[in-house]
């Protein structure tokens, strides 16, 4: 038997509210509504459809919020620690400086996202992707992006220490300034990416890398020297 979908609309919904609607199994899409501050923690929230909805240090800690949509939200500081949101997809939210530690990302998918400073430590990401967003000052320790075609993301000035880049195609984006410590590149295409800041220090990590003779020329001028 399908699930009855109920739609909530410009309504501000704390757990208390939303709570017996969950109890009776019913499909929810909240539009417009206002969760922000709510403690939604623990809650069964899955196949749920979130859209335009204000979600500022909302608490989804360990929801089941598997294969939901989220659709231009805002939740900047909203709290997705410990969460199941496999299978979820995101798409044109604003969701700086959020939290994502140990959330199972698995085949989840951001897409025009703003997650300026959002803190991804130790998630499950087979199959995660990003593209077009923002994730300037993000931390992104250890993530594996090997293979992978990274189109318009900027890590400017984010943490990527330990990330596997090898093999990836750049297209578009920024490592500007971003820290790279014990990160791999080998084989990675970094052509149409910004390099600004890269440090000769840093050239060890690109072995086997292709990057552009503007690229080449770049780094060469920012080491002192004159390219003729």
């Amino acid at each position: 038997m399908s699930r009855q979908t109920v739609t909530i609309a410009n309504d501000t919904i704390t757990r208390e509210r939303i709570e017996p609607l969950l109890a009776e199994d019913q499909l929810l899409v909240l539009e417009a509504c206002d969760l922000a501050g709510a403690d939604l923690s623990r809650l069964n929230l899955q196949d749920c459809v979130f859209s335009h909805c204000a979600l500022a240090e909302t608490s989804f800690y360990a929801a089941n919020l598997a294969r939901t949509r989220w659709q231009r939200c805002r939740g900047g500081h909203a709290d997705f620690e410990s969460a199941d949101l496999v299978d979820a997809r995101f798409e044109a939210c604003d969701l700086n400086n959020s939290r994502w530690r140990r959330t199972k990302l698995a085949s989840s998918s951001f897409r025009a996202c703003k997650l300026t400073g959002a803190s991804f430590e130790e998630v499950g990401q087979l199959g995660l992707s990003f593209e077009d967003c923002l994730l300037v000052g993000a931390d992104l320790r250890r993530m594996s992006f090997r293979k992978a075609k990274l189109i318009g993301l900027d890590f400017a000035d984010a943490d990527l220490s330990g990330c596997d880049f090898r093999e990836a195609v750049f297209e578009g984006g920024s490592l500007r300034e971003a820290h790279i410590k014990d990160a791999r590149f080998e084989q990675a295409d970094l052509r149409e990416a910004d390099l600004g800041g890269l440090k000769l220090s840093n050239a060890k990590l690109f072995l086997g890398a292709t990057i552009s003779a503007r690229q080449a020329a770049e780094l060469v001028r920012a080491m002192g020297l004159n390219v003729a």
